[in-house]
């Protein structure tokens, strides 16, 4: 297998060509790519190589071949840090697009035996609950289901949450997180999340489940459906 001084196999480094072009937008969503005679001259790199890095590419979901036209940059998919609390706001806003959402639910509630287990507390006890439809510019993304201990966010009932996201409002009472338990699955989900995030009737959601403490104490129990089809979880670090 071909590699650079560095060890580095030369299809990755090809691979890693393409994507940082996308990701600073040189080559945006749609965007056509050069042809793999274009980049063999381009490159000096064998066309088998050229064709190795597409073809993982387009395995990956970054790039779309179309037999006869040609190959093209995919429409980015929604993505979260599946390690960190995000405001999905920003995420939208930083990709170029536009925010928007609509709060489903708002309301005090009392916390059911299995509810109460998270929170370490007992059961009937008083809890907020929201849930809350987010959209990216016009296409529903993701449906924020949490609970939240009224200790910690006494005033939560009375916030706007079409103005302002829940993680914002809770972020800003405390950025002090003790620790933070996060848990992704692959689910189906229900009739009612699939007819809020336009499903279809045979696709899966990606649901993240997350608590949150404060001072040793358990204060949100959140959990987030994402479609599989329009939303992944990534990141990237250097270890």
């Amino acid at each position: 297998m071909a590699t650079n001084s560095a060890g580095i196999p030369l299809y990755q480094m090809v691979k890693q060509h393409i994507l940082e072009l996308i990701d600073k937008d040189d080559w945006g969503e749609g965007r056509r790519l050069p042809s793999e005679n274009e980049l063999v001259k381009v490159l000096s790199i064998s066309r088998m190589t050229i064709n190795r890095a597409l073809r993982e590419l387009t395995n990956e979901g970054y790039i779309v071949r179309v037999s006869g036209v040609g190959t093209f940059v995919a429409e980015k998919r929604a993505q979260s840090h599946p390690l960190e609390i995000r405001n999905i706001a920003e995420e939208i806003t930083h990709r170029g697009h536009v925010h928007e959402s609509k709060v489903i639910s708002l309301q005090a509630v009392r916390a059911t035996p299995e509810t109460a287990l998270y929170f370490n507390i007992a059961a009937g006890a008083r809890l907020f609950q929201s849930v809350i439809l987010h959209s990216e510019s016009g296409s529903p993304i993701q449906l924020e289901e949490r609970y939240v201990h009224p200790a910690f966010a006494p005033a939560y009932m009375e916030e706007d949450f079409s103005a302002k996201t829940t993680t914002e409002y809770l972020l800003e009472i405390s950025s002090s997180i003790d620790e933070i338990e996060q848990i992704v699955q692959a689910a189906m989900p229900s009739k009612s999340t699939s007819k809020l995030l336009s499903m279809s009737p045979d696709e899966p959601c990606l649901v993240l489940f997350r608590r949150t403490w404060v001072k040793q104490q358990v204060v949100t129990r959140t959990t987030l459906y994402h479609p599989a089809s329009r939303y992944q979880f990534g990141s990237r670090y250097k270890p």
